[in-house]
C-alpha cells in the first residue's frame, strides 16, 4: 500500500492537510488519527469539516465520544462522524453506546485514539500518524486498503511554500 510523509512545519499546515484530506474522502471510509495529545488530530478534523462546508464551531467529542455531521460533497450528501475515544475505558463502551454501527456503511468515520477500541473497529482505509517535532509536526499517512491507496494517490497538499 501507499505511504506519504509530510513535514507540517508552519502553523496552519495541519489545517491545509485536513482540507486536502477532505477532498479525497469517499462514503464509507474509515480513517484512524493517531498521535499524542496536542499533535494535530482534532485540528485536521476541524479543517476537513470546514473544507466540506461546515460553518459552525467544531467541538471535540471527548466526552460524547462522537459527533455526527451531515455535509455535502460534489452535490451529494456525505455523513461524517468524528470519534474521540480518549476517555473510553473499555471497548465495550463503544458498543454499549451503539457507536460501532456507524462503521461499515456509507458514513465516513474519523477516529481519534483508535487504539482504545481496536477490537471493535474495522481496519482503517488510512492511518494518519502525527508526531511533534520541535515547534512543528510531522504526519505519516498510510493506506491500509485499496480505497485508502486510491485516496492517497489523489491527495494534493499545497503548503504554499
Amino acid at each position: 500500500m501507499r505511504q506519504i510523509k509530510l513535514l507540517l512545519g508552519k502553523e496552519g499546515d495541519t489545517a491545509v492537510l485536513g482540507a486536502a484530506v477532505a477532498q479525497v474522502l469517499t462514503p464509507g471510509m474509515c480513517i484512524f488519527l493517531c498521535g499524542d495529545l496536542g499533535s494535530g488530530k482534532t485540528t485536521l478534523v476541524r479543517a476537513a469539516l470546514k473544507a466540506l462546508g461546515h460553518t459552525e464551531s467544531v467541538k471535540s467529542p471527548t466526552y460524547a465520544l462522537a459527533e455526527e455531521y451531515t455535509l455535502s460533497r460534489a452535490g451529494k450528501p456525505l455523513k461524517l462522524v468524528h470519534f474521540d475515544l480518549f476517555r473510553l475505558e473499555t471497548p465495550d463502551e463503544l458498543r454499549e453506546a451503539g457507536l460501532h454501527e456507524y462503521f461499515g456503511n456509507e458514513t465516513v468515520c474519523l477516529v481519534e485514539w483508535p487504539e482504545r477500541a481496536l477490537s471493535l473497529l474495522p481496519s482503517p482505509d488510512i492511518r494518519i500518524y502525527f508526531y511533534v517535532v520541535g515547534m512543528g509536526r510531522r504526519a505519516t499517512l498510510h493506506a491500509d486498503t485499496e480505497t485508502g491507496a486510491e485516496a492517497l494517490a489523489r491527495l494534493r497538499v499545497d503548503f504554499g511554500d
